[in-house]
């Protein structure tokens, strides 16, 4: 193999670095859509819980306080409200703490 194809080595360090994410991050990315995913499974295996399916006798309250719905809800609010500012803050704290690591 001709080693034009690939490129010299010298350029090797010049390439973007991919930032990993820590484990705290992913942990914080996926706890929207676990919790939607939970009000989802919820929703299917009991499905009486959800007044939409069934009118009899029930009023604007019932309609409006559904606990599978909730969770989706609280879910949503999560991963599209909360989450990124978490995000921000960790990612602004791990990169003051690479700056003041004496060993970097």
């Amino acid at each position: 193999m001709s080693s034009d194809i690939v490129g010299p080595l010298e350029r090797a360090p010049e390439r973007e670095e991919i930032e990993r994410r820590s484990l705290r991050a992913f942990a914080i990315e996926s706890l929207g859509p676990v919790t939607i995913l939970g009000g989802i499974v919820w929703a299917i295996f009991q499905p009486y819980r959800i007044v939409f399916f069934d009118h009899a006798g029930k009023g604007f309250y019932d309609y409006l306080v559904q606990p599978p719905l909730l969770v989706i809800g609280v879910g949503l609010l999560f991963a599209l409200v909360i989450a990124p500012g978490l995000l921000d803050d960790l990612r602004s704290a791990s990169a003051s703490a690479s700056a003041h690591d004496p060993q970097s």
